[in-house]
Order: C-alpha cells, then structure tokens, then sequence
C-alpha cells in the first residue's frame, strides 16, 4: 500500500470565506499516483472546515446568512470564550461545518456524486492555516 501526506496553506483576505479546492486535491490525488484508495483532507485549525457541497455561490450566500444566524460573530461579549479573543463564532461554525472529508478513489479520480466539489471554509481569516492531505492506496 502507498501513502501520500502534504500539507496546504491558505491565507483569506477576509474573516470568513470558502474557497473551492478540488482541483488542488486532484493535483494532489494525480502526484501521489495512487489510483484505488481513500483521500482524506482535513482542516488543522479549529476555527475553518473542509466539506463537500455544490459550488453555487446562492447556496454559498445562503450557507453563510444560516451560520451566522446560528452562530453570530457579534457582539463578542455574549460568547464567555471571548476573554482575549474574538473568535468563538468561529468556533461554533466549524463544529457546525465538520472537520475533514473523506474521498473514495477509483481508477485514479474522486468518486464523486454530481455536482460534489470540496471547500476550505474559513471563519477567523486573515492569517495561514494548514489543510491535511493524506492518501492511502494503491
């Protein structure tokens, strides 16, 4: 069986944001030459998420008015976790959003349902957060 690891980084210029990054995980899913496995990819900040959606940017605008509705970002002080900082909405979202993804492989692509696409979702931005790839395989 192979293994394949990488890190990625991204940095939004605004507090929350989603960015789709199917085609960053295929480039991935393409240098690990794997082609029947599972692809995990993982969020390593507990303030942004990875899921799989349609990339439709109502749903997108929808997805954001219903986290904040759920968990809004002001006024800070209704949140005790906000002592030092002001992110606990962040926290919140991403509990909401999930963690990772996992990905079936088959003959060397995602087997993906239609319209799936993955997403970083960032919900405290402006500053470098890691995503965990890892693929296991053959």
């Amino acid at each position: 069986m192979k293994s394949y690891r990488k890190e990625l980084w991204f940095e939004t210029k605004t507090r929350r944001e989603f960015i789709n990054i199917t085609p960053t995980l295929e480039q991935c899913l393409e240098e690990s030459g794997i082609q029947e496995g599972l692809f995990l990819c993982n969020a390593m900040h507990i303030t942004s998420s990875i899921f799989i959606n349609d990339d439709e940017s109502g749903l997108h605008h929808d997805m954001e008015i219903w986290l904040e509705k759920l968990a809004p970002e002001k006024p800070h002080t209704q949140y005790k976790h906000n002592g030092f900082e002001d992110n606990a909405d962040a926290h919140l979202k991403r509990s909401v959003m999930g963690r990772e993804v996992v990905i079936a492989i088959t003959e060397g692509r995602f087997d993906f349902g239609p319209w799936e696409q993955v997403f970083y979702a960032e919900f405290d931005g402006k500053r470098k957060k890691r995503v965990l790839v890892k693929i296991i395989g053959e």
